[in-house]
């Protein structure tokens, strides 16, 4: 296939991420933290290949993601914890939906 046929590919495992549910980059973008303009320069991972993202959501369709280290959310400021945990399951949960309303990419992102 030729790589203008692919879709993103995972910097972390090399496979192509194959929708925004498991974007990593997208779910980035939803909630604010990557630009519009960066989407087709910035590195995209599926969501399982960027635990320290994945472990913040908290949704009983996605399975727990635990980190173990400096950036095991276990160890961090509780108020931090609740707070990323907030934005990042809606922006999840926002992806999630996305793919069905058939709206313009600039809708994408949480008020």
């Amino acid at each position: 296939m030729a790589a203008c046929d692919q879709g993103y590919l995972c910097e972390v495992c090399g496979e192509e991420v194959d929708n925004v549910t498991v974007s990593d980059l997208y779910l980035r973008y939803v909630i604010g933290e990557v630009d519009a303009k960066q989407l087709p320069t910035t590195p995209e991972r599926h969501l399982g290949c960027n635990p320290v993202y994945a472990q913040f959501i908290v949704d009983a369709d996605f399975e727990p993601v635990l980190v173990e280290g400096p950036f095991d959310k276990r160890t961090l400021d509780a108020e931090y914890v609740s707070e990323r945990e907030d934005r990042i399951t809606r922006g999840w949960r926002r992806l999630q939906e996305v793919r069905s309303l058939n709206i313009s990419i600039n809708e994408y992102p949480l008020e």
